[in-house]
């Protein structure tokens, strides 16, 4: 089966909510197959019994694509197939990445959520309006200034920036306001999903709680160091109530009608990197088992989870599935080169033991980091054609030695849900022994301590090195009162380490922090890590070039 061939909504939408046990009134159709949930049906479910958690990771990421979305999908199928009702949690795509490097984040061949185009583009409007809440920030801060400046804002330690849900290399730094106009001054935009209004709705739990943080975002500082909330400028009920609709979480299917919430959209490598936290505990009443996927790899989007989401929610996953492919594990020997758009190297889609042996310290890398979640892990062999036997064989023991419950292999891309059936009953064994989720560093511990409690227990790393600048903003944070935060690490997602280019599982570094941020509206400090872009750029050749639109209004070459 094709990857590019977009498959139908099996069931109406109002059909699959009320399969979840939701109301007609507590949902808000958009058409017949999406619809958004009243964030109160939380209140109604609380006396339900909660189902198991399972948490999808993966190797580090490589642009061969190790399919962590699929998985996702599929294992939510598949665990229906063998009589367990299930649901699945994700993220919402980013129009920025589906114009430019990835394309679509709805899954593929047998394995998609539906209705694709519409998931991939507009969809119900949340980013949008996360881009809008975010600007009128921007806007009131700037509007503050211009009329006389009262709280005696700084204007050069102006925090927010605007966003957009583009990726636009050309938008990173700009000089913006005219003389007489508070300016100039220099600034630039980010990408819509690497904002932390996109990190309060996700982990926003109601709407007071979404109101709440919205008026402690932080968006300037006085001349005399007072930090300026988004709630002193007045800006937070307007913000509000534009995100009013965006709270709510967003119902679909899969291809074989499995409910899927998809809501909220950080990036994994800036932000927090999962689904809503509100999805989540509706899901969690509706069902024995929630699927949901965490962003990049177990280094980043599954610590994230554990030391961020867990923690608002209050649930703990009971297993995790590593998704691993055997060409992406190649990759990680170093051996290849992988360009996007570019042909494979042939030895990539041909048996290569050797070269995959050399990768499968990255795999043993993630298990390590998943058994230190105090986590049963269950590896998911994403199978392409070209996979023999013997690679098969040799991840599988790479997996048992380094203390997965299994290694089983996955066709949900070509079989669907059928595909699954054994990953589905192996993860489903792993879920039911006894586990006990364990929280990478206490939030007693300094800020400092924190980052090296990641960058060690997580990454491997020799140490950290604080750069002057990153020491003096944790020292005022925590004078300030935010020192029991969680930590919020931004690094790439292209190596477990802070380097894109050390493959496999690096040792022996040291980790630089160059600089920190403060999202108090979201509720962590964010360590930048090595070189992070806020705001990406195009590739040379965009996959918008191949998006079209024809004469009876279908969309092709989005998926």
């Amino acid at each position: 089966m094709s990857e590019f061939q977009p498959l139908r909504p099996k069931l109406p939408i109002r059909t699959v909510a009320r399969r979840l046990g939701l109301h007609g009134r507590e949902i808000e159709c958009h058409g017949a197959h999406i619809a958004k949930v009243s964030p109160f049906v939380v209140e109604r479910l609380h006396r339900r019994s909660p189902g198991k958690v399972l948490l999808v990771t993966a190797i580090t990421p490589t642009p061969l694509g190790e399919g962590k979305t699929v998985t996702t999908i599929g294992l939510g199928m598949a665990l229906n197939r063998i009589g367990e009702r299930a649901v699945v949690c994700l993220r919402q795509p980013s129009l920025g990445p589906v114009f430019g490097i990835k394309g679509g984040a709805s899954g593929g061949g047998r394995a998609q959520i539906v209705p694709s185009e519409e998931i991939n583009l507009h969809f119900t409007g949340d980013v949008h309006a996360v881009a809008l809440a975010t600007n009128l920030a921007a806007a009131m801060l700037d509007n503050h200034i211009f009329h006389g400046n009262s709280l005696g804002i700084d204007v050069r330690r102006i925090h927010i920036h605007r966003v957009v849900d583009l990726s636009d290399r050309f938008l990173r730094r700009m000089t913006i306001g005219q003389k007489g106009e508070g300016g100039p001054r220099e600034t630039g935009f980010d990408i819509a999903v690497a904002s932390e209004v996109m990190a309060i709705l996700a982990l926003s739990v109601d709407y007071a709680d979404l109101r709440r943080r919205l008026g402690a975002m932080i968006l300037a500082e006085t001349k005399r160091g007072r930090f300026v909330t988004a709630g002193e400028i007045g800006a937070a009920g307007a913000m509000a109530a534009i995100l009013r609709d965006a709270l709510k979480p967003n119902l679909v299917q899969t291809a074989e009608g499995t409910p899927c919430f998809v809501h909220c959209g950080p990036f994994g490598n800036i932000a927090h990197g999962n689904s809503s936290v509100l999805a989540d505990l509706i899901a969690i009443r509706c069902a024995p088992w929630l699927v949901t996927e965490a962003g990049f790899a177990a280094d980043m989007g599954a610590e994230k989870f554990i030391d961020i989401k867990c923690r608002v929610s209050g649930l703990r996953p009971s297993a995790a599935v590593v998704v691993c492919s055997i060409r992406a594990l190649k990759s990680h020997s170093g051996r290849f080169r992988v360009v996007p758009g570019r042909p494979l190297d042939p030895a990539l889609t041909s048996e290569d033991v050797d070269s995959l042996k050399a990768g499968l310290p990255n795999l043993e890398a993630h298990l390590e980091i998943v058994r230190g979640f105090g986590l049963p892990a269950v590896v998911a062999i994403n199978r392409f054609p070209s996979d023999t036997r013997p690679e098969v064989e040799a991840v599988r023991d790479a997996a048992r030695r380094a203390g997965a419950n299994a290694a089983v292999v996955s066709e949900v891309f070509s079989r669907g849900g059928e595909g699954g059936r054994d990953l589905a009953r192996a993860v489903v064994r792993a879920a039911s022994r006894h586990s006990r989720v364990r929280f990478v560093y206490p939030l007693s511990a300094s800020l400092p301590r924190k980052i090296e409690a990641v960058a060690k227990a997580v990454y491997g790393a020799r140490g950290v090195r604080l750069s002057a600048r990153a020491r003096r903003g944790l020292e005022k944070y925590a004078r300030h009162g935010f020192g029991r935060l969680p930590v919020c690490m931004a690094k790439t997602h292209l190596s477990i380490s802070h380097d894109a280019s050390k493959k496999g599982r690096p040792r022996g570094f040291v980790l630089p922090v160059k600089e920190v941020r403060l999202s108090a509206g979201a509720g962590f400090v964010v360590p930048i890590c090595g070189v992070i872009g806020m705001m990406p750029g195009l590739p040379s050749k965009p996959r918008a070039c191949a998006i079209d639109c024809d004469a009876r209004g279908r969309i092709t070459g989005l998926l």
